[in-house]
């Protein structure tokens, strides 16, 4: 449990974001999201990578292959993964980062953790994110 001073420390760090947040979004022109069509993002070659990486990453879970991919390039991959998944949100597209049930619940919460911790932010601080911006 956290103690009422880091509790403060905390509130006071989201209010600072949400301000510095909006003073960006006055700051930033407001931008037309062009939306990709699906034979433009499939076309480009990444789509078809990433499918095929999926799919050996799963294979190696299967046969126990646990290390076949080192932990800075796994990091580099989730990164990259969350930036574009956060742009293109923010351009405008309305899609799930999965696909429903389509991995354990485990699975979800430990990534998520590891996420928020990654970040060092709490579970605290997302509520808080999600009610001041509706998502």
């Amino acid at each position: 449990m956290s103690s009422p001073k880091r509790a403060a420390k905390i509130v006071a760090k989201a209010i600072v974001a949400k301000n510095a947040a909006r003073s960006v979004a006055k700051v930033r022109p407001a931008v037309t999201p062009v939306p990709l069509k699906r034979s433009e993002a499939a076309g480009n070659g990444a789509s078809a990578d990433a499918k095929k990486l999926a799919a050996t990453l799963e294979r190696g879970i299967v046969d126990g292959k646990l290390d076949m991919v080192t932990a800075e390039a796994l990091q580099k991959l989730i990164a990259a993964a969350c930036r574009v998944y956060t742009a293109r949100l923010e351009a405008g597209e309305q899609f799930m980062p999965i696909p429903k049930n389509s991995i354990s619940a485990t699975d979800v919460m430990v990534t998520a953790s590891g996420l928020l911790k990654a970040a060092d932010l709490a579970v605290f601080e997302l509520g808080m994110w999600q009610s001041w911006t509706g998502r």
